[in-house]
């Protein structure tokens, strides 16, 4: 599907009128919005606005672009990520831009742009209105959209460092891989979009958007609390990860001391057993009266010394190992 808005020199928005009428005179800017488009809407990026093939190449690929600028004679041409907040994969919308136009395209149907277009609708000063201004509201509402997940990921995380719900180390494992996973997607499209971004407020090409500098600035700000936010997240996962791995290999130690213990104190009891097992006929001690009793004491009694050895040098512990505590604060 391919819409149009069109604002008119005289300060009226003109909405799904044909595409030739962009380019008539009395149109002082205008915003095409490909959105899903079928096989030969495609073909319109080079047929009507002649844009370059390396760029529409960019567009009609089916693995997603990484976020980037490019400079193209007469226009630029911007790669972004939306979030998918079901599968918190990125969504590409690539956007054409200079300042008589900007042309978007996204295959996939993309939240934030219904709404700005939505809201073109209702705007009381549509002559102050500018492509690039549309441009950085995209920008906005996208980075926006990533503050809610990553806010989660925190609130997450303090679930699993508290493990109030007794889980097994395993299932904590599994879900603390699951964030980790998360945070990775996430950084793979907020680091790009971060140094997009700055090359927005740096390159000489630019320079011209000085009116808008400082919104675009805020923007920027909000994509490095974000990368932040998700580098201090991933340390933290890291130290839960150790703490729950440290624990878990401690009480493999316990079980195996423990075992060790046992098997060494029953060496000495089943060497006596063995020997007063055999099928001799001289035996002296066979005939005594309270033999079988002293050899139960002798038993008993070298059982609990080699007890009390162990406890003595620390090899048997019975407290239970607890994980240290690092409470996570937010970063504000």
């Amino acid at each position: 599907m391919i819409r149009t808005c069109l604002c008119k020199k005289n300060g009226a928005i003109e909405y799904d009128a044909p595409l030739n009428r962009c380019k008539d005179e009395d149109i002082l800017w205008y915003w095409v919005d490909f959105s899903e488009p079928a096989t030969e809407e495609d073909l319109q990026l080079e047929k009507f606005f002649h844009f370059h093939p390396l760029a529409v190449e960019d567009c009609l690929d089916t693995f997603s672009q990484r976020p980037k600028l490019d400079f193209y004679e007469g226009y630029f041409f911007i790669v972004l990520h939306a979030l998918d907040h079901a599968t918190i994969d990125p969504k590409e919308v690539d956007v054409f831009v200079n300042g008589q136009f900007i042309v978007t395209y996204h295959k996939h149907p993309v939240l934030e742009i219904n709404q700005i277009w939505d809201g073109m609708k209702n705007t009381s000063n549509p002559l102050g209105q500018t492509p690039f201004n549309i441009l950085h509201a995209i920008i906005d509402k996208f980075v926006d959209e990533f503050f809610p997940p990553v806010y989660s990921i925190e609130d997450r995380l303090n679930v699993i460092e508290d493990n109030s719900g007794e889980e097994t180390v395993n299932e904590l494992m599994d879900n603390l891989f699951d964030i980790r996973h998360e945070m990775s997607k996430l950084r793979r499209s907020l680091i790009p979009m971060r140094d997009l971004l700055y090359r927005i407020l740096h390159s000489e090409r630019m320079a011209f958007l000085k009116d808008q500098q400082l919104y675009f600035q805020d923007v920027y700000d909000h994509l490095i609390k974000l990368v932040e936010m998700l580098e201090s997240y991933r340390d933290f996962s890291a130290d839960i990860r150790d703490n729950y791995l440290s624990i878990n290999s401690d009480k493999m130690n316990n079980i195996m001391m423990t075992l060790t213990v046992i098997t060494t104190i029953f060496m000495p009891l089943t060497f006596i057993a063995g020997v007063y097992g055999m099928n001799f006929r001289v035996m002296p001690e066979l005939n005594w009266k309270y033999g079988y009793f002293a050899v139960l004491g002798v038993m008993l009694i070298i059982a609990a010394i080699m007890f009390m050895m162990f406890m003595k040098i620390g090899w048997l512990r019975f407290n239970k190992p607890k994980m240290k505590r690092k409470r996570f604060l937010k970063l504000k």
